[in-house]
């Protein structure tokens, strides 16, 4: 027989969801019938879809020796930090993300993420432990394409991420900033409301009715104009995939080196000049002063300079210096 007490960032879920993340070892079939059969929450035989709370105490009538064959956790080999630490406190990191690092594992790569490089860089400083927090692991609030670069925030707890994940959803307390280089002369400012739907097979964002596509807002400030590309601030209400990238193309105005929305042929130029993917950075986070937003953070702004290649390309596409 095996106790176990509920933490804070195990409490606010389902009891079925809760063991299938902690006997990660054990199969669905095994999960319910242990439910049915070995498991007692403060003394009560209860339902699966039980809420847990902080200090529940859940007894599990099983041999000590198999409940550690069925949640041993397998030991991650650490990957070398790439992100720079924008900011940090006990429940919130704010990261600034490098150019080609997915956040998330893909059919290519599922070793070298931003989100396995933030789980160790959490263990080397103390904060994370993943034999101790079987349930709960870091995680991105907001994410960001491969090739974009920039701020990307993580709830270090639970309640952290569920907070701010609410907050980014409800589009309440965090405005998020981005810059981008443009083909095209862009003087005036553009609102851009587009309805998108997702292509899941070609991982595409496409235009859409008003049946069955999602809203998206997006708001562009020109910044400076070039000959034929523009510097333009991007602030979005919305989080929906390739938002910016697609509200641009879809206004005649592509992402420079965008290879999924942009221009084939003024692509193929900048190639010349060593720039191969889109001219998107996420630059600013701005938080208000509600007391939604950790005491912290309220009326702050966070902000992360544009990489060397972004600057070296507006350099020379919109100041025509090499």
């Amino acid at each position: 027989m095996v106790r176990l007490m509920i933490t804070e960032n195990e409490a606010d879920q389902r009891l079925d969801r809760f063991l299938r993340k902690y006997f990660r070892r054990a199969s669905l079939s095994f999960i319910y019938k242990m439910i049915r059969k070995d498991i007692k929450l403060n003394g009560r035989r209860v339902r699966e879809d039980t809420i847990l709370s902080i200090g529940d105490q859940l007894t599990v009538y099983m041999p000590e020796e198999k409940f550690r064959e069925l949640t041993a956790v397998k030991k991650k080999s650490t990957v070398k930090k790439q992100f720079k630490v924008v900011y940090e406190d006990e429940d919130i990191l704010i990261v600034d993300k490098p150019r080609g690092l997915l956040i998330h594992g893909d059919s290519r790569e599922k070793k070298n993420t931003l989100a396995n490089q933030v789980c160790g860089y959490l263990q080397e400083q103390g904060s994370y432990d993943p034999t101790g927090e079987k349930t709960f692991t870091p995680s991105p609030v907001n994410r960001l394409d491969r090739n974009t670069t920039g701020l990307v925030i993580f709830g270090k707890t639970a309640a952290a991420l569920r907070s701010f994940t609410r907050l980014i959803r409800q589009r309440d307390g965090v405005e998020k900033y981005y810059l981008a280089i443009i083909c095209g002369r862009l003087e005036t400012a553009l609102v851009l409301d587009d309805r998108m739907k997702k292509d899941e097979r070609r991982n595409v964002s496409e235009l859409a009715d008003s049946s069955e596509g999602k809203e998206a807002v997006t708001y562009i400030r020109p910044i400076e104009c070039g000959d034929q590309f523009s510097l333009v601030e991007a602030r979005i209400l919305t989080g929906r995939t390739h938002q910016i990238r697609f509200h641009l193309a879809n206004a005649g105005f592509p992402i420079a080196g965008d290879s999924k929305y942009g221009d084939v042929r003024i692509n193929g130029r900048l190639k010349k000049h060593g720039i191969t993917t889109q001219l998107l950075h996420a630059c600013r986070l701005k938080f208000d002063d509600s007391p939604d937003i950790p005491e912290d953070l309220r009326g702050k702004v966070m902000e992360a300079p544009a990489p060397a290649d972004f600057i070296r390309a507006e350099h020379l596409l919109i100041h025509g210096k090499d």
